[in-house]
């Protein structure tokens, strides 16, 4: 870890503190947090200082990423979201664009990336949001659901069908038909903000698609998915330290039968076990940030990848933490607790694991 994320790293540790649990209880983020680590340009350390971000390599968000989904899965989520977000305007979008968003991501303007509707999650190919050219300016129409970060958001990233292509539509939270409805007690990641946001006849400038539009769906959606799939990744590793460094201090204070718990050959497989998925992780995603560092071809495959196996490593690695911790990790708020929710999540969103498998399953196929 370099000096700029080490120093990023303990001043989130100071933000977060102990209130993680709090946050997850209460279901929502205080908005003054989110707000610092937007202003700090915490929220999306990729953006190029020539846009006045941090210019980070994939490889140091990464381990920023770790960390802070160490400390809060919550405020991991929102990172991601923001990702994407920009991500998907260094992308897409035109210079003029690129020139006035990426700045107001950088420094503060908080983004969430709306691409699911009730009927199109994994298949984006059956979005019915529309948006139309009418007259001098645009008409956006339709639903989506599962918005991360969306009760946070300043501006909205509309996956939406442009004639017979796709466009992604830039969206004021602020315009008049915009309506965001928070989502009561989703099973993970309680705090970040996830909603139903609803778009009637939200008229907007022509200028509000990125790019020209008419891309292919598919094309839209890898775009951010890609950014969006390493980044959970990287946070899943982040779960996996926090479990390691629960599971091992409970399993090496306590004490039953007359000597620490760790010491019982049975408990002791479950660390073994757990530290083997963290590193396991760790390394899958070491491998994927190079990919993207290097501008390797190999991009999509890893993230892909990446995603896949730190997603499945730690659902396991947070349920044997439970298990080691037992009823002292039952507990609502408890890292390993809030650990175990969170790690479901992971194994659904950004593309589930049987899509993961699918694709992975076309590049063997696609090779061999």
């Amino acid at each position: 870890m370099n000096d700029a994320v080490a120093v990023a790293a303990s001043a989130v540790t100071a933000l977060v503190g102990h209130r993680a649990a709090e946050w997850d209880r209460a279901g929502r983020l205080p908005t003054e947090v989110v707000r610092k680590l937007g202003a700090a340009g915490q929220l999306a350390p990729q953006i190029p200082t020539r846009y006045g971000g941090p210019g980070w390599s994939s490889a140091d968000t990464g381990e920023f990423t770790a960390h802070v989904g160490s400390l809060c899965s919550s405020v991991r989520s929102v990172m991601t979201s923001q990702g994407m977000a920009a991500w998907a305007v260094e992308r897409l979008a035109g210079p003029a664009q690129a020139a006035e968003l990426l700045p107001r991501l950088a420094t503060g303007d908080t983004a969430a990336v709306a691409f699911s509707e009730p009927q199109a999650g994994s298949d984006l190919s059956a979005v019915t949001t529309t948006v139309a050219v009418d007259g001098d300016s645009l008409l956006l129409t339709g639903r989506k659901v599962w918005v991360t970060a969306a009760d946070h958001a300043d501006l909205f990233l509309v996956l939406a069908r442009l004639g017979e292509g796709g466009a992604v539509v830039v969206v004021p939270r602020g315009a008049p038909g915009v309506r965001v409805r928070r989502m009561a007690d989703p099973l993970g990641c309680r705090a970040a903000g996830h909603a139903e946001v609803r778009f009637d006849a939200v008229r907007l400038p022509a200028g509000s698609l990125l790019g020209d539009g008419g891309q292919s769906l598919s094309l839209l959606a890898t775009t951010a998915l890609t950014y969006g799939r390493i980044s959970v990744a990287w946070g899943c590793v982040g779960i996996l330290r926090a479990c390691v460094a629960a599971a091992g201090e409970h399993a090496g204070l306590r004490h039953q039968f007359g000597r620490p718990l760790g010491r019982h050959q049975l408990v002791a497989r479950h660390l073994a076990e757990l530290w083997a998925a963290e590193q396991v992780a760790t390394r899958v995603c070491e491998h994927a940030s190079r990919c993207w560092d290097d501008g390797s071809t190999d991009l999509v495959t890893a993230t892909v990848l990446a995603k896949y196996v730190s997603a499945g490593q730690a659902v396991r690695g947070a349920a044997a933490a439970v298990q080691v911790l037992a009823s002292a990790g039952a507990q609502d708020g408890h890292p390993v607790a809030r650990a175990y929710r969170d790690a479901k999540l992971m194994e659904i969103i950004e593309g589930s694991t049987e899509m993961c498998q699918l694709l992975l399953a076309d590049h063997v196929l696609s090779r061999w």
